[in-house]
């Protein structure tokens, strides 16, 4: 799939590097339970591709158009844990720091929120964060997301600042 900007992929063997080297940056994984490892990493691009089989899409690798420069990743996936708001299809991101701020998260999220509707024929779609995930919470607005609830999210302790989350959502046109 093409954007403005960016070209949304499967994945190549020469993306699991870049992505490894940002699920290690703990500025990337600032909102998630801990950066990864490369092998965890890997077992991530494993089950992304594995989703592809499943459902004919999951988290699109993300290319520059103008650069052909890996960045990240935006697509869509079914969470596999209980919460009153599930099951449902999430759309999500990650990006490396230096695409930050250019606005590729909306647009590639955007895109992939057509797709959810328009090809896989999904009714709604949400997005989930941590609560002091602003700049998250900020691109969920972006795409016409309303708030759906706060939850705590049962994969985490307590006692983690990233305990409390928040559940964004929106319906097919």
């Amino acid at each position: 799939m093409r954007t403005q900007r960016l070209i949304m992929r499967r994945w190549r063997d020469e993306d699991r590097e870049p992505f490894a080297a940002m699920n290690a940056d703990p500025e990337v994984m600032e909102h998630f339970p801990a950066s990864l490892t490369r092998a965890e990493s890997d077992r991530m691009v494993d089950k992304i591709e594995a989703e592809f089989d499943r459902h004919g899409y999951g988290w699109w690798a993300l290319e520059v158009r103008e650069s052909g420069e890996f960045i990240g990743a935006t697509g869509l996936i079914w969470p596999s844990f209980d919460a009153p708001f599930l099951p449902a299809c999430e759309v999500g991101w990650r990006l490396a720091r230096p695409a930050w701020g250019h606005g590729y998260a909306t647009e590639a999220a955007r895109e992939a929120v057509r797709y959810a509707f328009d090809e896989a024929g999904l009714d709604e779609i949400i997005s989930m964060t941590a609560q002091r995930n602003t700049r998250s919470q900020a691109v969920m607005k972006r795409l016409g997301m309303t708030h759906l609830a706060d939850f705590d999210h049962p994969r985490l302790a307590p006692d983690s600042p990233l305990y409390p989350q928040v559940v964004y959502h929106l319906k097919r046109p």
